[in-house]
């Protein structure tokens, strides 16, 4: 299990097997339609479907979204909040992203240390540096990587650019994104190029699909091309119907059928 998972405000339940993990969504939901939806046990025996569960539960997402701080000892700290706090437990090896995100950040980290950029302080809404989003295209393999700043300008961008696509061909955009507001929202709405693309593309259910920072993608591709399918399934289209896909978003299940 995750070394980290008795700190990390991530994943609640990574101590359990996967089996025993599939098992307790099981019963959550079953106890829930139970208690608020008046389903009776027979009835749930009858109609509920088992969980379907993935071949390979790591190194899945293929988003990230890391706070970036200065811990008591004045060193800065990238990786994810305890529980119920915004102290932040450095992790550059989740064992749900792939491992290559881990080697962007302590690029990243020794980067911003060695040029002494300022990192964010929520308490004086001060330093520039507040997170780091890594987002990966699993078909196409290009990967994003977006600096979100208290500002609008990166200090010595361009030795960074060269560090990360020296070390990372497969890096297809380097971005910045401003957010000088007084809030836990992560991004801003505004998004600056500074290398590559725009966006960055992968293929879901043959559907080839352009990302921003600011897009929402299914984190978890491949569970997500399972279940689609089980919808299709489900729905036996013939090819006849008229299909709505509402509160669709860029509408990925819909197009996937």
């Amino acid at each position: 299990s995750c070394c980290f998972h008795r700190q990390c405000g991530g994943c609640q339940i990574q101590a359990m097997s996967y089996e025993q993990q599939l098992a307790f969504k099981h019963n959550k939901v079953r106890n829930n339609l139970l208690r608020i939806g008046g389903f009776g046990p027979k009835e749930l025996d009858r109609i509920m479907e088992p969980v379907v569960g993935m071949e390979e539960p790591f190194r899945y997402r293929n988003k990230a979204q890391y706070p970036t701080r200065r811990g008591p000892d004045g060193k800065i700290k990238i990786g994810f909040f305890a529980p119920r706090s915004h102290r932040v437990i450095e992790n550059h090896c989740c064992d749900l992203q792939p491992s290559f995100f881990g080697s962007i950040l302590s690029l990243i980290q020794n980067f911003l240390e060695e040029y002494r950029i300022s990192i964010y302080d929520e308490l004086s809404h001060q330093g520039l540096v507040r997170h780091l989003f890594l987002r990966w295209g699993e078909q196409t393999n290009e990967v994003m990587v977006c600096l979100i700043l208290n500002g609008k300008e990166l200090p010595h961008a361009d030795i960074l650019i060269d560090r990360l696509t020296t070390a990372f061909p497969q890096i297809a955009s380097i971005q910045l994104n401003c957010n000088t507001a007084k809030t836990n929202v992560i991004l801003g709405p505004v998004c600056q190029v500074l290398y590559g693309k725009p966006t960055i593309s992968d293929v879901l259910c043959g559907i080839k699909v352009e990302l921003s920072p600011l897009s929402f993608y299914q984190v978890n591709r491949s569970g997500a091309e399972k279940l689609y399918r089980i919808a299709a399934d489900f729905a036996s289209l013939s090819g006849n119907e008229l299909l709505l896909d509402l509160y669709c978003g860029t509408g990925t299940i819909g197009l996937s059928m």
